[in-house]
């Protein structure tokens, strides 16, 4: 199966062999994925499990959201914020 790299042939058999091992990847992840669900199932304390993913999901949405969503304050302002702060606290 070795070809000339670069030629056509060579490309299409790479896509080939590319698709192929994407495949048997996923095929794995899916059959230890139904694995790990299965075992999850037979566990005496599954709700309690299943609370504790709904809960740690829910935190990793928040915080992809607070990342990519909000703006963080701009550095200066929070220095004149900070600034501003303790004048007043020292009566000036």
């Amino acid at each position: 199966m070795t070809r000339e790299p670069g030629s056509r042939e060579g490309l299409d058999e790479r896509a080939v062999l590319l698709a192929a091992g994407l495949a048997d990847l996923a095929v794995t992840t899916l059959g230890s994925g139904i694995g790990l669900v299965r075992g999850l199932l037979r566990r005496a304390d599954a709700a309690e499990v299943a609370a504790e993913a709904e809960r740690d999901l829910e935190a990793r949405g928040r915080l992809v959201l607070d990342r990519y969503l909000a703006p963080s304050p701009a550095h200066l302002e929070v220095l004149a914020r900070h600034a501003r702060a303790r004048r007043a606290a020292d009566g000036g």
